[in-house]
């Protein structure tokens, strides 16, 4: 009789899975800055982040395209006050199956990861 054994298969997470953030900005950046950024960078996406440096989101070119007109109120207008993804955030050891799935049914194509305290340490794009 022969025994074989399995190696318990183990589930993809979302830290196996993100790469991290090239891009962020703070969430006092002006509408006009954060599209010069998207423009310049040729992104899609930009992460958001408060001023003790935790995640706020991610804003994309779609949040951005009522400013395109870049009127007075675009160079006053900080990302902050702009409706963009918020949370909740996927975290590391997140199972990647599950996050795929919240990702379907909020319409997001990337997804921040967040560690405990709320700081992003990386992106998932799906």
């Amino acid at each position: 009789m022969t025994v074989t054994f399995e190696r318990p298969a183990t589930a993809t997470t979302v830290g196996d899975l993100m790469k991290r953030p090239e891009l962020q900005i703070s969430d006092d950046v002006t509408a006009d800055t954060a599209m010069d950024i998207l423009h310049g960078s040729g992104a899609d996406h930009l992460l958001v982040r408060t001023d003790d440096g935790r995640c706020a989101g991610l804003l994309t070119r779609l949040h951005l395209a009522p400013f395109q007109t870049r009127s007075w109120y675009t160079e006053r207008t900080p990302v902050r006050d702009i409706v963009h993804d918020r949370a909740p955030f996927a975290t590391a050891g997140m199972p990647a199956a599950d996050a795929f799935a919240a990702m379907r049914a909020r319409g997001l194509t990337a997804w921040p990861v967040v560690d405990h305290d709320g700081h992003a340490v990386g992106l998932l794009d799906g």
